[in-house]
């Protein structure tokens, strides 16, 4: 028996990888980490349950969405674009790394102990955001819309709290994104 090798072509955080061989049926994840060394999606269940292994994939109509990379093949992901935990951050002119504001609020509101459920969670949130600021809620609707939104995700630390103290704040801070909005 021999593998079948098919062509992948993608986009990651921007950068364009490919067209590479890779093997069919590998899963996104095992790609991530051995083909493109971006380790900071985390294999948890392996089962697609925990959700600590979610990319972004931005879909052409300009709305984003979590993928479980344990659970879904790369090829997938064939002529498509995602963003890892990896993309969150951007990096200065003068080198040095600026946080998103999802990471910067997780670290204020000190979001994770262990942190291997918090690539996830960012990936979660930063869709949450981004979906607010394209359909902004009023603010009474905003602690249920944070839970639909983080509720698939699975911390065995149990920092629930903290996360969803923290996406508030984001929420809150993004202008535009609640309707009455005042902390």
């Amino acid at each position: 028996m021999s593998l079948n090798f098919l062509p992948l072509t993608l986009t990651i955080n921007g950068q364009q990888y490919g067209p590479m061989d890779v093997p069919e049926g590998l899963m996104m994840i095992d790609f991530l980490h051995e083909y493109v060394d971006l380790t900071g999606s985390r294999l948890g269940c392996g089962q697609g349950i925990c959700h600590a292994c979610v990319v972004i994939l931005d879909n052409p109509s300009g709305t984003s969405e979590e993928i479980r990379t344990c659970i879904t093949g790369a090829h997938f992901f064939n002529n498509k674009s995602i963003r890892t935990i990896e993309g969150a951050a951007t990096k200065e002119k003068d080198g040095e790394v600026k946080l998103s504001p999802v990471q910067q609020a997780f670290i204020e509101h000190f979001s994770f102990q262990c942190g291997y459920c918090t690539p996830g969670f960012v990936n979660a949130a930063t869709i949450f955001i981004e979906e607010l600021q394209r359909h902004p809620i009023e603010r009474a609707e905003l602690e249920g819309a944070i839970e639909k939104a983080l509720n698939n995700h699975i911390c065995r630390c149990t920092g629930y709290v903290r996360y969803y103290e923290a996406v508030r704040d984001v929420a809150l801070n993004t202008p535009g994104a609640v309707k009455g909005g005042e902390k």
